[in-house]
């Protein structure tokens, strides 16, 4: 596969949905934040081309953010002295993905204050893109409790009186301005509904045409959120990435080739997306799960599923990566599939998955040797989960395969 075509505001709307997953109960606040920068940015005039840009600032600004009790932290404190830090993050990982690489110094600085703006070495647009972000980003934070709610048109006004104690210290005055001006339209709060959201961001999908990506830039789209998701806890620290690699090495031994190979290590680098949902507590909890942690580990899969086919709806990366929990007793999730309906790839997923685990520390055991993994893979071929064509291409190239897992 030399290269794809995406819908850029699709996709970008579509992982913003992704990162929703880490709020676990408070969800879409990219989204508000993106139509509420986008609101006050019309108000100033700004082109399309560039509330568009902001819109997708606004729904990738917390991408930095995969813990879920980093995020409380910042949804429910006006000002925190760590929220910088996934500032710093969110810049290093969209820098490294060419197709949001031009987003990245707004959401860097998307939790300076202004008066400190003024002081760094940055142009005038990216100063008032950063702070205009940080100036919805509290908005929301102050207008959550009133979400979907009518309770709003009273409360409104003190949001935007806080806005303006805060002109010239934490917020440009003209920002400020412009803010107080939209928001004093009823329409301005009661867009930010989930119920109409969704329909408020669809509309811009027109403004942006599809994009080509290479697979390098695909790559990059992937290892983005691959990276995120990997952030949750230092356990899982590139699982997504070895997980991809051992996949396409697997793939190729078994005889796949050209396009097969780039989608399975892209399905591979997402297979967990829908893990950010999941408190990292649980992950990293050192005893045994109780049937609700687990049930909560349980749908992640399927998380993944459905915000994979908002992207890549058209190619079977949904599924390869969604089924990777499926097995061949028809016992797996979430689908509960039968062998027939898993295709080798998504079996690969799988095996892959699974070895890599075994050969990372995790927070109830420690990493277990080549042999040890080989074993407990061999067990679950017996018992007829696992293709045993895939694990035995597994064991005759073990080596590599604990390389490609732990080097």
């Amino acid at each position: 596969m030399e290269q794809l075509k995406i819908d850029l505001h699709s996709t970008v709307t579509a992982l913003s949905s992704s990162l929703d997953l880490v709020g676990i109960d408070e969800v879409k606040h990219g989204k508000r934040v993106a139509i509420m920068a986008k609101n006050v940015a019309r108000e100033l005039g700004w082109s399309k081309a560039d509330c568009l840009t902001l819109m997708h600032a606004g729904m990738l600004h917390d991408c930095g953010v995969s813990r879920v009790q980093e995020h409380r932290l910042i949804s429910e404190t006006l000002e925190w002295d760590g929220a910088e830090a996934h500032c710093i993050r969110a810049d290093a990982y969209l820098r490294a993905c060419a197709p949001l690489a031009h987003l990245a110094i707004d959401v860097r600085y998307h939790h300076t204050r202004w008066e400190k703006l003024q002081s760094l070495p940055l142009n005038e647009t990216t100063r008032l893109r950063s702070n205009l972000i940080y100036l919805a980003d509290r908005a929301d934070t102050l207008q959550l409790p009133y979400i979907g709610s009518e309770q709003i048109l009273l409360e409104y006004p003190a949001i935007v009186d806080y806005a303006r104690k805060q002109a010239g210290r934490m917020f440009a005055p003209e920002l400020v301005e412009a803010f107080a001006h939209a928001a004093d339209e009823e329409a301005f709060w009661l867009s930010m509904d989930p119920e109409y959201l969704d329909e408020e961001l669809a509309e811009f999908k027109s403004h942006q045409t599809q994009i080509t990506l290479n697979m390098d830039e695909l790559r990059a789209l992937a290892l983005l959120f691959s990276r995120i998701v990997d952030a949750k806890s230092h356990y899982t620290e590139e699982h997504s990435e070895r997980v991809a690699k051992i996949a396409r090495y697997l793939a190729e031994q078994l005889g796949r080739t050209g396009p097969v190979l780039d989608l399975i290590e892209i399905a591979g680098l997402l297979h967990d997306i829908g893990k950010l949902r999941v408190d990292e507590a649980i992950i990293e909890k050192p005893g045994p799960l109780t049937d609700r942690e687990y049930a909560c580990i349980r749908r992640h899969s399927y998380d993944t599923y459905r915000i994979l086919r908002r992207v890549f709806g058209h190619t079977p990366i949904p599924v390869w990566a969604g089924y990777h929990h499926e097995n061949l007793l028809g016992l797996g999730y979430p689908f509960k599939r039968a062998p027939k309906e898993i295709h080798l790839e998504a079996r690969i997923i799988s095996v892959a998955d699974i070895f890599q685990a075994f050969a990372q520390h995790r927070s109830y055991r420690g990493r277990l040797a080549k042999d040890e993994i080989i074993g407990h893979l061999q067990a679950l071929v017996a018992q007829g989960r696992l293709d045993a064509q895939v694990v035995g291409a597994l064991i005759d190239h073990a080596d590599e395969c604990y390389r490609l897992a732990t080097a």
